[in-house]
């Protein structure tokens, strides 16, 4: 069984918990270590002949066009993580409508490419914000990864469906929520992200095996470039949880995507969940 591989494509400094302390008009004066990190995971997909989603900032896109087209050039997806990176519970209908719609505009101009799906910074589309589903299939989206069933203190919809499903009816837009497995009364998050860094291996192995074989679903995994950067500049002052969720094992990434790479079979989101007929 294949699965989705997706990348959300933003730099160290736009990570959402660090917006307290970084501010977003001293963005362009700090080091940026996107290219870098894209180009080896870039290296890594190809290495193991995987194709995965890149959800990329327009921020990022405008700054870096040639990442856009390395993306594409590859062979892999090109989707969109908005403009600049502001969760969609924290903008109104009309700055998330133009948020949206000015990134899919620089990145189909960059790439050449129709760019069809969409993740929400920090999954922050929930019931309080739920005319953003309509926002995004009035952009043109076809498809969104923006709503996390589990329970988290920044983000999550835990009593959302698990698997691909339609929020507005079945002329409406696609919602593939990354992976969960459901253990002793709540959904436990497989899909990635920090989770990924700071379990055994093992662990995240067997839930990713567990949805396929059980549920008989593919999964929707993804992790961010910085995730395989040991190296980027550490941020002072930040919150103890914080520096942890953000830093822990971050030297060992590399390794764990390699196996992780090699131990499943892996395709862009748009191939899996659109054409795959999990729809």
């Amino acid at each position: 069984m294949k699965n989705a591989m997706s990348i959300d494509v933003e730099d160290y400094f736009q990570v959402s918990a660090f917006a307290p302390h970084i501010r977003r008009e001293d963005w362009d004066a700090l080091p940026c270590r996107v290219e870098r990190n894209v180009d080896t995971i870039l290296a890594l997909l190809d290495e193991a002949g995987a194709r995965a989603t890149f959800f990329t900032l327009g921020w990022i896109a405008e700054r870096h066009p040639q990442v856009v087209r390395r993306i594409v050039d590859n062979g892999h997806e090109l989707a969109s993580h908005g403009y600049g990176h502001q969760r969609a519970s924290d903008l109104t209908p009309a700055q998330f409508r133009d948020d949206v719609s000015r990134a899919k505009a620089i990145l189909e101009d960059l790439g050449g490419v129709a760019v069809r799906g969409y993740r929400a910074p920090s999954f922050s589309i929930n019931r309080g914000n739920w005319w953003a589903v309509e926002a995004l299939q009035s952009a043109g989206y076809v498809y969104s990864s923006s709503i996390y069933p589990v329970r988290h203190d920044h983000y999550g919809m835990p009593d959302a469906p698990r698997f691909p499903h339609r929020p507005n009816g079945a002329e409406g837009i696609l919602e593939v929520p990354p992976t969960t497995l459901p253990l002793l009364g709540r959904n436990l998050p497989a899909a990635g992200g920090g989770w990924f860094r700071l379990l055994p291996y093992a662990a995240s192995r067997w839930m990713l095996r567990r949805v396929n074989a059980c549920d008989g679903a593919p999964c929707m995994f993804y992790f961010h470039p910085w995730e395989l950067d040991a190296e980027q500049p550490r941020q002072s002052g930040l919150p103890a949880k914080t520096r942890f969720r953000h830093y822990v094992n971050l030297r060992r990434m590399p390794g764990r995507l390699r196996r992780l790479l090699r131990d499943f079979e892996w395709d862009r989101v748009d191939r899996v969940f659109l054409e795959g007929g999990c729809q």
